[in-house]
């Protein structure tokens, strides 16, 4: 009989022989998009700092501000003594930058998701999900309790006949990530919306990867299809994470000032964790303006992706359209996503392997993340250095 550590030694090598073993780098950061993987120079097309924020000195300044004046920890939960000047003036400014009534912060966004969605749907109700949203988005609908149905990608009719068919539930919620964390493409907010007024449903939506990339002033999803303040849906609840074209950490929800109110009242994850020190919110107040006046960056990216969208072009595997910084190169398997990620660390690029179950069986790929710290020679260099492997043959499976 194998003894307890045993069972996890045969689980891990049952991981490894399917190549879905995740190993964490130790990363720092270097000049623009280069930094350190492991203690190696990498030009990374990796991670969600889409707007290059992250070690931008106006941040950094109000977060080492921050913590002379309020010290380094929030201490308690925001209900209990957590909840600092900066956090109640973040608050303020996020509801108004998205153009909606009220909005309430939290330490992270898997905590915003489980804990939001639960709050608002239980046993009895009804809850539609996109089939390829966020994992917190599906671990969330778990938690409620209420009748799940998946409906597929983007699919409006499917949706409709779901919200048909769950016309007897007390309440009715959608859930759907804005933009598509792993395939860059974005949910049609004006048609949900028309369902969900049609139905009386609720709609939430996801802007983690949209926030600070798309729309006026990078206002997000909502301005990207013409939804302005004073005229946004009452059924509408919107959620964004802050942790990636933010720069900094966390993620926030906004919307009627009673559903915030009892989002602040219901969600557990809010009301049981301790808060974000306040020298976060300070950061994120930078970050807020450096959004709004740095218009170069969201540009850049534009320029970026058009540059990288002609360099695939020729290459033997697929890359579906994305008008954001999210650009998937499928590969089918596992096996081979890993190949070719290997094969361009052997260059000093990394560009990350996205495999089950981040994402479905069989559609493994690579995710290229741009970042306005890129240059044209960046993304020149990636090209290129695909282009030499799918030259090579590595990658065909063969």
């Amino acid at each position: 009989m194998a003894t307890p550590t045993e069972t996890f030694v045969t689980a891990l090598q049952a991981l490894d022989a399917s190549g879905l073993r995740r190993r964490r780098r130790v990363v720092a950061p270097q000049d623009g998009a280069m930094l350190l993987a492991d203690g190696l120079p990498r030009l990374a097309f990796a991670s969600n700092d889409y707007l290059g924020l992250a070690q931008h000195p106006a941040l950094i300044e109000a977060a080492q501000a921050a913590a002379a004046r309020y010290g380094v920890g929030a201490t308690a939960s925001p209900l209990v003594c957590g909840h600092s000047p900066a956090h109640a003036a973040l608050e303020d400014e996020l509801a108004r930058f998205v153009g909606l009534p009220r909005a309430l912060y939290f330490y992270a966004g898997y905590a915003a998701n489980t804990g939001i969605i639960p709050a608002l749907v239980e046993r009895g109700d009804a809850l539609l999900s996109d089939a390829l949203n966020h994992a917190c988005l599906i671990d969330g609908a778990r938690l409620s309790r209420a009748e799940v149905q998946v409906f597929p990608h983007k699919d409006m009719a499917a949706l409709e006949e779901a919200l048909i068919a769950t016309r007897s539930a007390r309440r009715r919620l959608v859930v759907t990530d804005a933009v598509f964390s792993m395939d860059g493409d974005l949910a049609s907010l004006p048609e949900l919306l028309e369902l969900c007024e049609r139905f009386d449903a609720w709609l939430l939506i996801d802007d983690a990867h949209g926030f600070g990339v798309l729309g006026e002033g990078g206002r997000g999803s909502l301005s990207h299809w013409g939804l302005r303040a004073g005229a946004m849906p009452e059924r509408l609840i919107y959620m964004a994470t802050l942790g990636k074209a933010a720069g900094v950490a966390g993620a926030f929800v906004a919307g009627p000032e009673p559903v915030i109110e009892w989002l602040m009242q219901k969600s557990r994850t809010y009301m049981f964790a301790t808060g974000a020190p306040a020298m976060v919110a300070e950061a994120l107040r930078a970050s807020l303006r450096v959004i709004e006046s740095e218009g170069w960056r969201r540009e850049q990216l534009v320029r970026l992706g058009e540059r990288l969208r002609s360099g695939l072009v020729a290459l033997p595997w697929q890359s579906p359209h994305s008008d954001t910084p999210i650009r998937p190169l499928l590969l089918g398997e596992s096996a081979l996503a890993l190949e070719v990620m290997a094969a361009l660390e052997a260059q000093g690029i990394w560009v990350p392997a996205i495999r089950p179950p981040t994402v479905p069986q069989g559609s493994a790929r690579l995710r290229v993340s741009l970042s306005a710290l890129h240059s044209a020679d960046d993304v020149e260099r990636l090209c290129a250095a695909l282009r030499s492997i799918a030259a090579s043959g590595a990658g065909r499976g063969a």
